[in-house]
């Protein structure tokens, strides 16, 4: 199966300030999901036509730089952006727009913007146009591309997926809205990692490769800043098979990884 476009928003907010103690935004899958019911997902899905089908307000790198960055168009990179935004604002209730270039809207609680959240959600309602009506712009000046995984090509479903992150904007807030979803919760980025290897919380690699990568940072902030140096070229596993069965098998760099994160959390206790 040829992989479909996909984008995925890791909401960042700052912790306890200590290494590990960023804090991400997860929702648990529910479990009669074709596509990895019961585990813990990032806010995030497939692209949409009508995330791109005209211009409107635009905050930040412009479609064609970002689509520089991605490796692509400018239309497919504003796709990939737009479907982040759109994905997360359905998916927790965080839209990252605002009405001018140095605003994002306060609070998306009201009963209006929960009857357009459905109406995206149900997809009654096109991003492009729900921005044009409420007079809102982009922000995506507030995004950082963090890197790309694709579905391993044994799977019925594939995803190539981009991978951003934000803070979640001041005043805001997340909400369990999603009706892909029966549970949602902030998390510390070392508790994930903990409850992962622990068998506590179930999670798939590029998931639990992201929080690994964040492990480091201990402010959004921080994160933000380094995305750019950051290796993102496409993770692709593979199948290896050996006398012992069948596994994923990922870069080295995340292998390495994810032993000096053990060794850190092993120090730790």
């Amino acid at each position: 199966m040829e992989p479909r476009d996909a984008s995925t928003l890791v909401l960042l907010r700052d912790g306890d300030g200590e290494v590990g103690g960023l804090e991400v935004y997860l929702l648990r899958r529910s479990l009669g999901m074709a596509f990895a019911g019961g585990f813990c997902v990032f806010p995030g899905g497939g692209v949409d036509p009508r995330d791109f089908d005209h211009e409107i307000g635009w905050v930040g790198p412009s479609p064609a730089e970002w689509g520089e960055a991605l490796g692509t168009s400018a239309a497919h990179g504003r796709a990939l952006v737009c479907a982040a935004l759109r994905e997360t604002f359905e998916e927790s209730g965080v839209l990252l727009a605002g009405p001018s270039r140095d605003t994002v809207v306060a609070d998306t609680t009201g009963e209006d913007w929960e009857a357009d959240r459905r109406r995206l959600e149900a997809r009654e309602l096109a991003f492009t146009d729900f921005l044009d009506r409420r007079g809102l712009r982009l922000r995506t000046d507030l995004l950082a591309w963090w890197g790309s995984w694709v579905t391993p090509v044994f799977e019925p479903k594939r995803y190539d997926t981009r991978f951003f992150v934000a803070q979640i904007p001041a005043g805001q807030v997340t909400r369990d809205v999603s009706s892909e979803s029966d549970q949602v919760v902030w998390m510390r980025v070392r508790e994930v990692v903990d409850a992962v290897d622990a068998g506590a919380l179930e999670m798939l690699p590029p998931t639990y490769a992201t929080c690994l990568e964040l492990y480091e940072f201990r402010t959004a902030e921080e994160a933000l800043a380094a995305a750019d140096a950051r290796d993102r070229s496409p993770v692709l596993p593979h199948m290896q098979m050996d006398e012992d069965g069948g596994y994923l098998r990922l870069p080295h760099r995340l292998v390495a990884l994810g032993e000096r994160v053990a060794a850190r959390r092993a120090a730790a206790r």
